[in-house]
């Protein structure tokens, strides 16, 4: 009996490391991603009201990555807000490189997560740890993205 309490305790170990690891992933995935931006601050930063976005999924840009989250802010303009929570900051990391290959020259975006840019048509593309996000609200628009870009970074 005592050879297989202690046969045990590795396995048991690791199960606990696990259990924690899945808890704490989930911690950092708030329940509804479009409470990261209020109809108020959209407002405030693109000079409009706006109403409560209306939520949907977002697709998966590879096969082998999850889905995210897209909020659709109306107001003057559309204020498309997209959001992903990976499995880890490396994995977050590898897909931000990737797709930065697919949307043309970019800028770099200072202050916002640990890495940002503005793509060819001044959408925003920001990583900070696990969450890659992206705002759009078409062109000319690079103040107010950086302004909603802080929001949401600082959030996470």
């Amino acid at each position: 009996m005592i050879r297989f309490v202690k046969a045990m305790l590795p396995a048991s170990a690791l199960f606990a490391v696990y259990l924690f690891a899945a808890t704490a992933h989930a911690a950092t995935e708030p329940s509804d991603p479009c409470s990261l931006l209020t109809p108020a601050q959209v407002g405030s930063a693109l000079g409009a009201p706006y109403v409560a976005p209306s939520k949907s999924v977002a697709p998966r840009p590879y096969a082998s990555s999850g889905p995210g989250t897209d909020c659709r802010y109306n107001g003057r303009t559309e204020l498309l807000f997209r959001i992903y929570h990976d499995g880890s900051a490396s994995e977050a990391t590898t897909l931000f490189a990737k797709l930065k290959m697919f949307f043309g020259t970019s800028t770099p975006a200072s202050g916002i997560g640990d890495e940002a840019y503005f793509d060819k048509d001044d959408a925003l593309h920001a990583r900070k740890g696990n969450v890659r996000f992206y705002l759009d609200a078409g062109k000319g628009k690079q103040a107010a993205l950086t302004k909603l870009g802080g929001v949401v970074a600082a959030q996470l």
